[in-house]
């Protein structure tokens, strides 16, 4: 059977290109929305972390209607650590939308999801976004676009993919440059004309893939996946198989059968192959299970996904200042949380450790395991991360590390520094190119080169460069890397900061922390600018006498403290350091606090070393 009325589409691209706004614009005016309804921007970023930073973490499924045609639409992330999103939502799709910056062009992303879509075979729809910027680079664009397709080896069915002119924010699309667009109804017609109906078998028996997982207190855990095969019903008896784990058979009930209409869950009491649906009721399902039915449970093969390169170790917190502001603060609270995480972020591994305070965490980047501490901080949980590192691997009897594709887009003016970093970060220019006053840089340099790189980046370019990165392969191991060239300034004792030990430390280096602040002894308050820590007392208070000098009534200056994100602070901290992280404070201190402690550690471990 062909099912005419209806199409599964993806929306893909590098971070921050539009995809979410060009899909406000989609049901807008598919008149999802009613007329006189208030609709926030960007409706399809939900979360609260993906409003405040402007990226798409979860991929989000909505549906609108378009001449008589339903069209499932998946908004996916663009970042690359939010990858496993988009390897595992195109196997409920069979189109996608590639949107491609007018002015940026193709990106390291925009290559690896691309790549994944052709692997599919999955037929493309180019999208050219935001061509009303004044920096657009249309035809140029075009042709990259056309030079990527042929290196990703793409069919010649691939290669002819129509492209579609867009601003997402005005809402206009044209097939033609020189007439403007005055909605995006061309859009919608290539979506229909170039993405072709599913054939599907109705009459065999029940067979869901799921690729998504929901939770919700009342109704506990929502499969979301696409019906590959028959007719799904509510209240049937269905048993849970997966293709990677073929023992696998477990007995359920599908209670709750819905369908997405626009961005709201509509209950229905059958759905069939070829339509994206949420099911409750199976509160043992994991993303990459297959729901069957019991007569024939034939589980269907679910993509691999790429393995984590970036691995942090999260232990309970045990500071000084342990359970003053956090609700979860126990070994229990910890391991639950993190295990739940795995049922639905795909491209995490979390493994226990000798210790039962302490779990190794494995994920796709320093962003993929920020993202992923901010959440778990503001559900109030309380406890200790170390420094990013990344996953080195055996292949053929040599040490091998990851290795990323690096982009680079920066000033002329700014390639002589870009070039020193690189060269200090084992970086190997494969690409350079001019665009207009920016030059373009392409670079291979492993993971850990990248580690903190960013602030500098901005500092070099001031403000002006733009970076990104996704993972390349696994290359032999590169040698040695300096990660900091500062040390820490390290509180000497446990009391309050006052303005005359800050004014006195604050001569020392960059300081972290303000007057009134609460510290401890081995947390560190600052920044020095030389290769060692240093231990400052902020708590010393000025010693009074009864003689009074001219001077001494004139208040001390103290420079403003630097304020740093939870990513600066996991860029910053050393290997002997750790950050603790509660629901109001991000606090970085040593692994061991007793500074005659640490400093009989450091000389024991120079002697080792020597």
């Amino acid at each position: 059977m062909l099912r005419e009325d209806l199409r599964n589409v993806a929306i893909i691209a590098h971070v921050d290109h539009g995809k979410t706004t060009l899909v406000d614009a989609m049901l807008k005016q598919s008149h999802t929305f009613r007329d006189n309804q208030a609709v926030e921007e960007r409706v399809m970023d939900s979360g609260d972390i993906e409003r405040e930073r402007g990226i798409t973490i979860l991929a989000k499924n909505t549906s609108l209607h378009y001449n008589g045609v339903k069209i499932n639409v998946v908004d996916t992330p663009g970042h690359a650590d939010f990858s496993g999103e988009v390897e595992r939502v195109m196997m409920m799709v069979n189109g996608v939308l590639v949107l491609v910056d007018a002015a940026e062009g193709p990106m390291p992303q925009t290559r690896f999801v691309m790549q994944k879509a052709l692997e599919m075979g999955h037929r493309l729809i180019i999208v050219v976004n935001k061509i009303d910027r004044p920096d657009a680079r249309l035809n140029e664009v075009q042709d990259e676009i056309l030079e990527l397709l042929l290196e990703l080896n793409a069919s010649d069915d691939q290669l002819m993919s129509p492209v579609v002119w867009c601003s997402g924010r005005d809402g206009t699309a044209t097939l033609d440059l020189n007439t403007p667009g005055k909605d995006l109804t061309p859009l919608f017609q290539t979506i229909l004309e170039h993405i072709q109906p599913m054939e599907v078998d109705t009459e065999g028996e029940t067979q869901i893939l799921c690729s998504s997982i929901d939770y919700n207190d009342y109704v506990g855990r929502i499969g979301i996946g696409r019906i590959e095969r028959g007719v799904a019903k509510a209240g049937q008896a269905v048993v849970l198989t997966n293709y990677n784990t073929p023992q696998l058979k477990v007995s359920g009930k599908i209670v709750n059968l819905y369908q997405i209409e626009g961005l709201a869950r509509e209950p229905v009491e059958e759905a069939k192959a070829g339509d994206i649906v949420c099911f409750s009721g199976l509160e043992k399902i994991n993303i990459g299970d297959t729901v069957c039915s019991p007569t024939c449970p034939e589980p269907h093969k679910f993509v691999k996904i790429t393995e984590p390169t970036v691995e942090m170790t999260f232990s309970v917190n045990d500071s000084p200042f342990a359970g003053k502001d956090g609700k979860f603060v126990t070994t229990r609270h910890l391991r639950d949380r993190l295990f739940r995480e795995l049922l639905r972020d795909v491209s995490l591994k979390v493994e226990e450790t000798d210790s039962a305070d302490r779990y190794r965490v494995c994920g796709r980047g320093e962003m993929h395991l920020s993202i992923l501490i901010e959440e778990m901080r503001r559900d109030g949980y309380e406890f200790q991360v170390s420094t990013p590192r990344v996953m080195y691997k055996e292949i053929d009897g040599v040490r091998c590390e990851p290795v990323e594709r690096l982009i680079v887009d920066v000033p002329d003016d700014a390639t002589g520094a870009i070039f020193q970093s690189m060269g200090n970060r084992k970086g190997e220019l494969l690409h350079m190119s001019a665009i207009g006053t920016r030059t373009r840089l392409e670079f291979l340099i492993p993971a850990r080169g990248l580690f903190g790189y960013k602030s500098e980046f901005l500092t070099s370019t001031k403000g002006e460069g733009i970076m990104s990165s996704v993972f390349f392969e696994y290359q032999p191991y590169k040698g040695d890397l300096s990660r900091r060239n500062t040390g820490s300034l390290v509180a000497f004792e446990t009391g309050e900061a006052v303005t005359y030990g800050l004014f006195n430390a604050q001569g020392r280096g960059a300081l972290f922390i303000g007057a009134g602040t609460p510290v401890y002894e081995g947390m560190v308050i600052g920044e020095s600018p030389k290769n060692e820590d240093i231990n400052v007392n902020v708590c010393k208070t000025k010693h009074l006498t009864n003689t009074r000098s001219s001077a001494s009534d004139d208040a001390l200056r103290l420079i403003t403290p630097k304020k740093m994100s939870l990513e600066e602070c996991l860029e910053f901290i050393g290997d002997d350091e750790l950050l603790e992280i509660t629901p109001k404070n991000i606090r970085i201190r040593k692994r061991i606090l007793d500074s005659e402690l640490r400093a009989k550690a450091n000389a024991k471990a120079k002697k080792g070393l020597e």
